[in-house]
């Protein structure tokens, strides 16, 4: 059998041989098999070992696996060992921290000693626990790097007992987790000291330019957070909020160096579920603080680069998109908190409407799962959604549905202003394009930057459904106001057209169509237009709509794809046509002017030509069902148009769209 100098000097070379890349597979593979054997065999030689292997005189990767080697013997085989052993491996653990307060190590093995500690406070119970805490929090006054090395015990605690171990369960979960809760009381306003005393230390050794020092200080503070962060999944947030935590991290989202540590506790206390017992007064309070920070936060940003402009500092931009992502959560999650609030509520969706507006696509895409949240709250039961079926839903991504259930909340859309959904409309309308040099028919010609493929693995359309399901919810709320921007929008943009057809004109006219879709869509769903649009829009509507269809119905496009997508257009307006028959002749007519003008092309390799008479055939059997009241003209116009087509020989056989047509009488007769 090895002594234990034989066995250290035999585990420190294996320890190499194994994180040595120039090592042979056979080398490496023998070396960690005897590594495993040593961690399996006598647990005293096993544990001696390791007290060796992390000496000053180890090379840093020899520490570091001796120390993942004791935790190794905490949580797996701690059982072994007699209660005096288990006692004066405890001393040591804590003997450890003392070595490293005496002298500058690295911030990794300062960590991992900290995680032995909690190991085995785990190991050692509640009692344990609570005689350590005392001399813990009188270690931290002594200076930073004592503060630091606390906060980090303290932040492994909470870890090691709320995140799944198979070696502690049941009973004594429960019990250690109780013991911690506990301890609460002093553990959080310890926090907040920690914060509060060294941030302003590090301050005044900056201004001294004691530079070490303040690199101690520093330390101390980001340790205190990280702590924070461990404390903010489950402790209860009256108790976060009453010792100041929410007041200190908000004041550090002002600071450079801890502000991105200080968007992660808003980002883990905003997901929290509110309580149905006697806490959930005191939790709304608290999150009423948490909206006060992140209003602030984020109007700092915005007021400081507005809307438009490019983001010069990389950092500000990140900075903002966990702001932004922060104040999602919340408002999904809790604006019931503030809904009795009309300032603070109106303050908080001016932001999230310029994040919505923002020229940087990711603040946009942040913000677009809250608005999605919020319109689908404001639906009637059943109506939550107006998406197809298999849209990839932007919140849900996020676990967010639509807001939380309150009554309150319906009241919320009410202060957003017809300008806001106007801004909505607009933007959503511009942002169905990909990324290209198109930077007009907006107002104000504001450029923005849209959707790319390096910003977003997945495929566009999942996000165009998302801006699509947003424009529907919008206008089934407010439906002038969509038909107002969409109406402008593709007045502007199918007038260019006719001026000069470009490829960058044509693109806009294509991802128009299905916006235009969505909205009449939603407007006229009879459930809908029947409960929750006042009367009096209705004329206003028709004269829009109209509008925008004798504009369509005078465009000359005769080419097969221009056909089509003319046809698309006029099949979007089906649904209006079933409230406002009058034009639906007129409609049936220049579809059947499309299809004449499609020549046929039996050796088209292509069969672009087949295709958009397919196409064209298909809006006009739509577009002729949807007008049920006055079905005789139209009966009449399909028959007669048939009658008329050209006794060619057909290239489609049963397919033919004539035969197709000309059966359609009779099929709705049939009905």
């Amino acid at each position: 059998m090895e002594d234990g100098s034989n066995t250290t000097a035999n585990v420190a070379g294996a320890i190499a041989v194994s994180l040595d890349l120039a090592s042979t597979p056979e080398a490496r593979s023998a070396a960690v098999a005897y590594l495993e054997s040593v961690k399996g065999g006598d647990i005293h030689l096993l544990a001696n070992t390791s007290l060796r292997l992390i000496r000053n005189d180890c090379s840093l990767e020899i520490r570091l696996y001796g120390l993942k080697m004791l935790q190794h013997v905490v949580r797996f085989r701690w059982d072994e060992f007699s209660i005096e052993v288990q006692n004066d491996f405890a001393k040591v653990a804590i003997s450890l921290l003392l070595d490293i307060v005496n002298q500058p190590e690295e911030w990794v093995l300062k960590s991992q000693t900290a995680a032995l500690v909690a190991e085995v406070v785990r190991k050692q119970g509640v009692t344990f626990w609570q005689e350590l805490l005392p001399s813990l929090v009188s270690l931290s006054n002594k200076g930073p790097v004592e503060a630091e090395l606390v906060a980090m015990i303290l932040r492994w605690l909470p870890e090691d007992i709320t995140v799944h171990n198979e070696d502690l369960e049941g009973d004594r979960r429960r019990v250690l987790l109780r013991g911690l809760a506990e301890s609460l009381t002093e553990i959080l306003p310890l926090l907040y000291s920690l914060l509060e005393k060294h941030f302003g230390a590090a301050l005044n050794e900056y201004n001294r330019q004691q530079i070490e020092v303040t690199k101690k200080h520093t330390a101390a503070v980001t340790a205190a957070l990280n702590a924070v962060n461990a404390y903010a999944e489950w402790a209860p947030l009256p108790d976060i909020a009453r010792y100041r935590l929410i007041h200190g991290c908000g004041f550090l989202l002002s600071s450079p160096e801890f502000r991105f540590h200080a968007c992660e506790f808003f980002k883990l206390v905003s997901q929290r579920k509110r309580p149905h017992d006697a806490n959930a007064l005191e939790f709304d309070s608290a999150m009423v603080n948490i909206f006060q920070v992140l209003i602030h936060a984020s109007g700092e940003f915005l007021n400081k680069y507005g809307i438009s402009a490019v983001i010069v500092d990389e950092s500000d931009f990140k900075f903002a998109e966990r702001t932004c992502e922060n104040m999602v959560l919340l408002g999904s999650l809790h604006i019931q908190c503030i809904a009795g609030d009309r300032s603070m509520t109106s303050q908080f969706l001016e932001l999230m409407l310029r994040f919505f507006q923002h020229y940087k696509f990711a603040l946009h895409f942040q913000s677009l799962f809250f608005w999605l949240a919020l319109m689908r709250d404001q639906m009637p039961r059943g109506k939550a959604t107006l998406s197809t079926s298999g849209t990839d839903h932007a919140a849900d991504s996020l676990g967010l549905g639509s807001v939380q259930a309150n009554e309150e909340n319906k009241g919320l859309i009410n202060l957003a202003s017809d300008d806001t959904f106007s801004v909505i409309i607009e933007v959503s309308l511009h942002r169905l394009m990909k990324k290209s040099k198109v930077t007009g028919y907006i107002p104000k010609a504001v450029a923005l930057e849209l959707w790319t493929e390096e910003f977003d693995a997945s495929d566009f359309s999942h996000y165009r459904s998302r801006l699509l399901e947003l424009i529907r919810l919008v206008a089934s709320r407010k439906p002038l106001v969509a038909a107002v921007s969409v109406s402008q929008r593709l007045d502007i943009v199918l007038n260019s057209s006719q001026i000069s057809l470009t490829a960058e004109n044509l693109a806009l006219i294509e991802c128009m169509q299905p916006a235009l879709e969505a909205i009449v869509s939603a407007i006229f769903d009879g459930s809908i237009v029947l409960n929750h649009h006042d009367s009096r829009n209705m004329p206003r509507l028709h004269e829009i709509l109209e509008g925008l269809l004798q504009l369509l119905l005078s465009l000359k496009w005769t080419k097969p794809t221009l056909a089509e997508l003319l046809a698309h257009y006029l099949d979007a307006l089906g649904p209006y046509l079933k409230f406002f028959s009058d034009s639906t002749v007129l409609v049936v007519n220049k579809l059947f002017d499309l299809l004449k003008s499609i020549p046929l092309t039996p050796k088209d390799p292509s069969n672009i030509a087949r295709h958009a008479r397919l196409q064209v055939c298909s809006s006009f059997i739509r577009i002729a069902k949807a007008a049920d009241k006055k079905p005789s003209p139209t009966d009449e116009v399909i028959i007669c148009s048939s009658i008329k087509w050209p006794n060619s020989q057909s290239c489609y056989g049963d397919m033919d769209p004539v035969k197709q047509l000309a059966q359609l009488p009779l099929e709705r007769n049939a009905e």
